[in-house]
C-alpha cells in the first residue's frame, strides 16, 4: 500500500482558484424553441427546447417584477425550464430569454408573455383580521400557499407618527400573534403584507380597544391536593410554581409516581375568580442545569378550571392524546378546559412509551400573568393541570 501511495503522489497537484467552464467558440448560439408557460401564484414555469449545440452553458431570463425592480433567472443547460417569480400583480409581464454559450455569447432574444396568478402577499391581505386582546391586539392572517411573507404591524407613537411595531415573517398557512402593552383606550392599528421580493400591499386599519389585563394575585394561590393528584417529590413543592423564581428548585412529582395515575395531575386553588388570558411557564434547565426537556419534563399539558367545589376525576389514558390534540373535555367531566399547550409539539403518550415517564414530571416555577391566551371563560378559581 505504501508503494501504491508513493506512485500516485506525483500525479496530484494543488489547484488554486475556480476553474471556469470556458470556450473559445464565439459562435452565437441558437434560440430556445417550443416555449410553454405554466403560471402559479406570483410566478411562472417556462419550459422550452434547447438548440442542438454542446456549446450552450445556460438559459437566462430577464424581466421586471414591478414598476421599480427587475430580476434575472438562470437555468443550466441540463434543464429544460426556468422559473420566474416575484411579480407584484396578476397581469401580463414580458420575459426575455437568451441562451448563453460557454464563451458567454448570448443568442438573439426571445420574448414570452407570462400572466402569474395573484401573488401570495396580495392573497393574504383580505384574510387579515384584527381584534382586541388582553393588553393589545390579536392579528390573524391566512397564507394559503405557504409562501414566505411578512405580516407588518404599525401604530402611532407619542408624536402621532406611524411606526412599525412588529414584523412577523413566516411560511405557515395560518399566522397569528398578539401585541401587548397598550392602555385600554381606542388605538388605530394597521397591517400590511410584504414578500421576499420587496412587494408591499396596501394597509388595512382597525380601531382596537385593548382588554384590561393585570397580573393575578398569586399570594392567594394554595395547593388543593386531590386523591388522584401525583405525589410531590424531592421537596420541590407545588408552591414553587408561582413563587416568582425561575431557577431550581421548581416543582417535581415523586419518582417514580406510585401508584401510577396517567396523565399526571396536580391541582391548586387560585383563591379568586378571574377572566383568564395567558401565563408563562419556565421549564427546568433554563438556569443552566442540563435538564431542558429531559428527565420527566412535561411536553404536553392542559389547564382545567372550575368555580365550584373541586371533584376528583381521573382522565382515561386511552383518550388523553385526543383530548390534548383536539382540546376536548373528557366525557362526563365537570371541569372546564382552558386549552392545551404543547412545547415542543409532541404527544408523550403516542410518541414516548409511558414507562419512560415513570421518572415523574418536573417544571420550574410558573410566572403567571393571567393563565392562557384568549380564554374568555367565566371566572375560574380552582385549576388543575395534567401532563
Amino acid at each position: 500500500m505504501m508503494l501504491l501511495l508513493l506512485a500516485l503522489q506525483p500525479g496530484c497537484k494543488k489547484m488554486d482558484g475556480f476553474n471556469t467552464v470556458i470556450s473559445n467558440d464565439k459562435t452565437k448560439p441558437g434560440v430556445v424553441t417550443n416555449i410553454k408557460v405554466a403560471n402559479f401564484s406570483g410566478g411562472a414555469y417556462i419550459t422550452y427546447s434547447l438548440p442542438d449545440s454542446k456549446n450552450i452553458l445556460y438559459v437566462q431570463a430577464q424581466y421586471k417584477i414591478n414598476d421599480k425592480a427587475s430580476r434575472q433567472s438562470k437555468s443550466s443547460y441540463y434543464s429544460d425550464s426556468v422559473t420566474v417569480g416575484g411579480f407584484a400583480k396578476s397581469q401580463d409581464y414580458q420575459v426575455v430569454l437568451w441562451t448563453v454559450s460557454r464563451a458567454e455569447v448570448r443568442s438573439d432574444s426571445v420574448v414570452v408573455t407570462v400572466h402569474p396568478d395573484t401573488p401570495a402577499y396580495l392573497r393574504t391581505l383580505p384574510t387579515v383580521k384584527m381584534k382586541n386582546d388582553f393588553g393589545g391586539v390579536h392579528i390573524l392572517a391566512v397564507n394559503k400557499v405557504n409562501a414566505p411573507i411578512g405580516v407588518i404591524t404599525i401604530t402611532t407613537d407619542a408624536q402621532n407618527k406611524w411606526q412599525i411595531i412588529s414584523q412577523n415573517y413566516s411560511t405557515l398557512d395560518t399566522i397569528q400573534f398578539s401585541l401587548r402593552g397598550y392602555d385600554t383606550v381606542s388605538r388605530k392599528f394597521g397591517v400590511y403584507i410584504t414578500d421576499q421580493w420587496g412587494n408591499i400591499s396596501d394597509t388595512v386599519f382597525n380601531d382596537i380597544t385593548p382588554i384590561y389585563e393585570a397580573q393575578v394575585d398569586k399570594s392567594k394561590f394554595l395547593p388543593y391536593v386531590l386523591n388522584s393528584d401525583a405525589p410531590t417529590g424531592f421537596g420541590w413543592v407545588l408552591q414553587n410554581l408561582w413563587n416568582d423564581q425561575t431557577t431550581s428548585p421548581g416543582y417535581h412529582t415523586a419518582q417514580p409516581i406510585q401508584p401510577l395515575v396517567w396523565p399526571a395531575v396536580i391541582t391548586f386553588d387560585m383563591g379568586q375568580s378571574a377572566k383568564l388570558s395567558r401565563y408563562t411557564i419556565w421549564d427546568r434547565g433554563l438556569d443552566g442545569a442540563n435538564y431542558l426537556w429531559e428527565a420527566g419534563a412535561p411536553l404536553t399539558w392542559v389547564l382545567w378550571g372550575r368555580t365550584s367545589t373541586p371533584v376528583d376525576e381521573t382522565m382515561r389514558q386511552q383518550t388523553i392524546c385526543r383530548l390534548l390534540e383536539e382540546r376536548l373535555p373528557a366525557a362526563g367531566s365537570t371541569w372546564a378546559s382552558l386549552r392545551c399547550r404543547t412545547s415542543p409539539p409532541s404527544c408523550p403518550i403516542r410518541n414516548i412509551p409511558p414507562r419512560t415517564w415513570l421518572s415523574g414530571m418536573q417544571a420550574s416555577p410558573i410566572i403567571s400573568t393571567l393563565p392562557f391566551p384568549k380564554c374568555v371563560t367565566c371566572g375560574l378559581n380552582v385549576c388543575r393541570t395534567y401532563h
